[in-house]
């Protein structure tokens, strides 16, 4: 069975720091680009950032880009995205998602998720004091 689980979310102080996990089973995430999309209440889903399949290039929203960062993982079949100096503002429901076309350096995923196929369940980061 085709899965993806993320994992890692919780409340955390503006500032502070916390390490999302992106877990695959059922199939390698090394063989798709990976995407990472949140959602904040009573917001359109937005594009975080981005890793290529094809060479390992990462890509990440403006809003993002010096705090977090992708990578991968390939023993431990998962993605990880390293949230630092979070701001309340970062407050969403974190998904990772699988895009067989390794379309990150065209930047659609950044208002589009058109392309990207397995979707785990999410996870909700709340930053907040």
């Amino acid at each position: 069975q085709v899965q993806l689980v993320e994992s890692g979310g919780g409340l955390v102080q503006p500032g502070g720091s916390l390490r999302l996990s992106c877990a695959a089973s059922g199939f390698t995430l090394d063989y798709y680009a990976i995407g990472w999309f949140r959602q904040a209440s009573g917001k359109e889903r937005e594009g975080v950032s981005c890793i290529s399949s094809s060479d390992g290039s990462t890509y990440y929203a403006h809003s993002v880009k010096g705090r977090f960062t992708i990578s991968r993982d390939n023993a431990k079949n998962t993605v990880v995205l390293q949230m630092n100096s979070l701001k309340p503002e970062d407050t969403a429901v974190y998904y990772c998602a699988t895009d067989p076309y390794d379309g990150c350096s065209g930047y659609g995923w950044l208002t589009s998720s058109v392309g990207f196929e397995s979707w785990g369940q999410g996870t909700q980061v709340t930053v907040s004091s």
